[in-house]
């Protein structure tokens, strides 16, 4: 195995953060795991890693780092989003079926 440098440790933690988007399978149980609060955790540790490293990378570290948390923010975004509109509908269908049960009732 080779050694690790900085591309592996962005790459291992895009990773991780892919896995909890439900964008990747999780290689150990081979499903889809969607956990958006631990996909929103590696995606600030990967910025934080950001902050702590200015200044000490190189230009094409620098640059797949900032590409990379870009497009994992994006992407959560838009799963947030996808989420919120799900749940949202779900509790509009149960008021809808306490509305229905009340008006049998009455």
């Amino acid at each position: 195995m080779e050694k690790p440098n900085f591309t592996s440790v962005v790459f291992f933690y895009t990773n991780i953060a892919l896995q909890h988007l439900g964008i990747v399978k999780n290689p150990l149980t081979d499903k889809v795991e969607k956990n958006l609060e631990i996909a929103k955790y590696t995606i600030d540790t990967l910025d934080m890693l950001k902050e702590k490293t200015k200044g000490n990378l190189e230009e094409n570290e620098e640059k797949l780092l900032a590409s990379t948390i870009s497009d994992l923010k994006l992407t959560y975004v838009k799963m947030k989003e996808t989420e919120d509109k799900t749940e949202e509908e779900e509790e509009k269908k149960e008021e809808r079926k306490g509305e229905e049960r009340r008006e049998k009732k009455g």
